[in-house]
């Protein structure tokens, strides 16, 4: 039973598409967005713009300071 799984996850993962993508025949591709003569390419809408992963420019604390003694934090009994 277990081959048996394992051959069918097998034959399953082997059956994916090799070609482009085309739309479904009664849908369309994406529009052009505005001002722009030419579409993009799908590997042109794929890249992300700097805005959705902004690199870190400094770190939040700038002064680091010692906690005060928290007279709550007792120990597991």
């Amino acid at each position: 039973m277990k081959r048996l799984a394992i051959l069918a996850l097998l034959l399953l993962a082997a059956c994916g598409k090799q070609g482009a993508l085309t739309p479904v025949p009664p849908r369309t591709p994406p529009v052009a967005p505005v001002g722009v003569a030419v579409p993009p390419t799908a590997e042109e809408m794929l890249v992300l713009p700097p805005q959705s992963a902004p690199a870190r420019v400094d770190d939040p604390v700038s002064n680091s300071q010692a906690r005060p003694a928290d007279r709550f934090n007792l120990p597991p009994n």
